[in-house]
């Protein structure tokens, strides 16, 4: 009986030890609400101001303009709907820009603001995942009120030139959002650096509990409220704030800025790939940008087999397919599609994404059985 071996840490990961340490005190005590001005909620108002501050602490912000959300797609839709609702009545028909890879916690809500009266441009990919910047300036008009581009793409892993988009944006007047739920904890993420307005993360993300995120607004920015009712969050998310998981979002953002300079996930994803190039040669291709990516990301086409039938047979394996199951046929993902990847490449995709407890007996287990499951060795 092989050992359960994680490769899917991009699409959530374990919480870290010191983050339930954290958490833990939270179960049991500060129990009031942390809007009441007693005894019993000021512990608890004080543990949501020090979270706030680890988290801004990450992303290089103030305090401020961190406003706590149930995770990172609703961080994504308070940031799209609450600046379509605050231009609509100054701006008709508001306009964003996104790009043809992003989430669907980015694309969703657009279509949902396009049934509104909002106008959308997608603009497209290069064959390694990368936004042009001059796309992004041709696509822009008069009514244009936001551009989105996600920061790392989570299949791919390959980091978008935001500080060149931002910049356009901001020469145009137009307010820059990142969906940076695969970046943050990753890679340095400095707002003022990359000069976005808007930024959203998700906790689960960072070895963080899942249910929790964050959206950096900066302070001049005027957002609608996605969720009404009182005061909460400065105005701008009500409802009672959840005290475990904030603390724990906290926690895991403090834990992230001691790990970013850490290299050996980067090295041993490096490693795997020279491993699977020794073993398979051209029969395994590398999908996104050979250096614009994630340090932990690996995405690899098989091409020819099945991505989804390589993870079944190797049921102690836990990493992700890049193709889906729709009415009975296999598609590539849109992310792959929209990169121009010839579908008998895109169906034998598989992303393994590396973690901080991922080691080279993992590794190497995971290269034993793919070699052993197609049978196809170089013998190099």
């Amino acid at each position: 009986m092989r050992d359960s071996v994680y490769l899917d840490f991009n699409a959530t990961t374990p919480l870290a030890g010191q983050v339930v340490e954290a958490m833990e005190p939270y179960l049991r005590e500060a129990y009031g609400n942390p809007s009441s001005l007693h005894w019993a909620g000021l512990p608890a108002r004080d543990a949501i101001e020090t979270a706030r501050s680890q988290v801004a602490s990450l992303l290089c912000c103030d305090a401020t303009e961190i406003v706590f959300t149930s995770g990172g797609s609703e961080a994504n839709n308070q940031a799209l709907k609450g600046i379509y609702f605050a231009k609509q009545s100054a701006v008709p028909a508001p306009h964003f820009i996104i790009s043809q890879i992003e989430h669907p916690a980015i694309q969703e809500p657009c279509r949902f603001l396009q049934s509104l009266g909002a106008e959308l441009t997608c603009v497209p990919v290069d064959s390694q995942g990368l936004v042009d910047p001059a796309e992004i300036q041709q696509a822009i008009r008069k009514n244009t009120v936001l551009i989105s581009i996600m920061h790392a793409n989570n299949e791919v892993g390959t980091i978008q030139p935001l500080e060149e988009i931002a910049a356009i944006a901001r020469e145009y007047g137009i307010l820059c959002h990142t969906d940076a739920a695969q970046s943050v904890g990753k890679i340095p993420v400095d707002v003022d650096t990359m000069n976005v307005d808007l930024l959203s993360v998700a906790g689960h993300k960072l070895y963080g509990p899942k249910g929790v995120g964050a959206l950096f607004v900066r302070e001049v920015i005027n957002l609608e409220p996605l969720v009404h009712g009182a005061g909460h969050e400065a105005g701008r998310r009500a409802g009672t704030e959840n005290i475990l998981e904030i603390v724990g979002l906290g926690a895991a953002c403090a834990l992230a800025q001691q790990a970013l300079e850490n290299t050996e996930t980067s090295e041993l994803r490096d490693k795997f790939w020279q491993r699977l190039k020794s073993a398979f040669g051209e029969d395994v291709v590398l999908n996104g940008h050979p250096e614009r990516r994630l340090p932990n990301t690996l995405n690899v086409s098989f091409p020819g087999r099945d991505g989804g039938d390589i993870l079944a047979r190797l049921p102690w394996l836990a990493a992700s397919t890049g193709s889906a199951c729709h009415a009975g046929s296999v598609e590539i993902s849109p992310v792959l599609a929209a990169m121009g990847v010839p579908t008998s490449v895109g169906l034998g995709a598989v992303r393994f994404s590396l973690g901080r407890t991922t080691t080279q007996a993992d590794i190497e287990q995971v290269l034993e059985g793919l070699i052993q499951i197609t049978g196809n060795s170089t013998g190099h």
